[in-house]
């Protein structure tokens, strides 16, 4: 932490370029301001984990929860082509767990790695599971050491020349491509069957869990599908259930940037039927609730024999 965002990100630019293991935690207007050094950081390959808390705005808002910063992570991190794997925790021993995957994978593609949770999961407490252990990692070669050894090593984002900057593009798209095919993650649940599908992430997969739970006792095959992974969508967990998957019910404390996610995964993967997708959306620090779910389904999903 520092006087201000701006700062803040300037330090993690200098202390991951150092080969260290940095972290910093922010909330949504917070995160905006640190978009700029995000990018330096993408077009200079350093890593760093950035926890943002998403809460109700836009503008100043409030704390509550909200998910409005979908968009943000996945298709506006910063000027330039940029990506960074967004990570999508729903519980307090999750955002322990995928804290510490964060930076291995910030590490493995020398990039940020973003850790969304919401204003829910950002002010509650609970019991978590430590590892047995972790392991202590070195400077990588890459680092700037600061001593005579390593005076070539350097840490920057810049390209004088256009086919320089271009080729610097072509090789980050790769990796962008890497990271896109081997690091999607979910969370399936009740999904073999399913015959309605709940989308849904952070404190909203909650309700959604337990209206799944409730839908079953009602004899509708109900499944909850969790994206681990807000960038890159876990497609390929999807595409699987889409045989017997008739309708997809997106719930989300947003106003369907999940669901955008969700259509361009399904569009780009070239699903030629896609199921009747509809959404349950909350704004403003509101969460969509487990009753308001199962109504929303026992109302409009009517099963189909195939």
């Amino acid at each position: 932490q520092a006087v201000s965002e701006v700062a803040t990100v300037n330090m993690m630019y200098g202390c991951g370029g150092a080969g260290m293991p940095c972290m910093t935690f922010t909330s949504s207007p917070g995160f905006s301001l640190m978009l700029e050094g995000v990018s330096y950081m993408i077009g200079a390959e350093v890593p760093g984990v950035f926890v943002n808390i998403m809460r109700g705005g836009p503008g100043l808002g409030n704390i509550g929860p909200e998910q409005s910063d979908i968009k943000l992570v996945c298709r506006g991190l910063g000027h330039g082509n940029t990506h960074a794997i967004s990570l999508a925790a729903s519980s307090p021993q999750e955002m322990m767990e995928l804290s510490i995957l964060a930076f291995e994978l910030a590490f493995k593609y020398r990039n940020p790695v973003i850790l969304l949770g919401d204003g829910y999961l950002g002010q509650i407490s609970g019991k978590v599971n430590l590892p047995e252990y972790l392991v202590k990692p070195g400077l990588p070669e890459w680092a700037v050491f600061g001593d005579a050894e390593h005076r070539g090593n350097l840490i920057c984002s810049i390209a004088i020349s256009e086919a320089e900057l271009e080729q610097h593009n072509r090789d980050l798209n790769r990796k962008y491509r890497e990271m896109s095919e081997n690091e999607q993650r979910a969370d399936l649940f009740c999904c073999d069957d399913a015959e309605v599908l709940i989308v849904a992430a952070n404190t909203p997969a909650r309700m959604s869990k337990g209206a799944v739970q409730a839908l079953r006792e009602k004899g509708v095959k109900a499944g909850l599908f969790r994206p681990i992974t807000m960038w890159p969508f876990p497609i390929d967990f999807l595409v699987p259930l889409l045989d017997h998957v008739q309708e997809i019910l997106v719930v989300e404390a947003s106003n369907g940037q999940l669901e955008d996610e969700l259509r361009l995964a399904l569009s780009h993967a070239h699903v030629p039927d896609t199921p009747f997708i509809d959404d349950i959306r909350h704004f403003g620090g509101v969460l969509p609730q487990k009753q308001e779910i199962i109504d929303k389904v026992l109302h409009t999903f009517i099963p189909v024999s195939k």
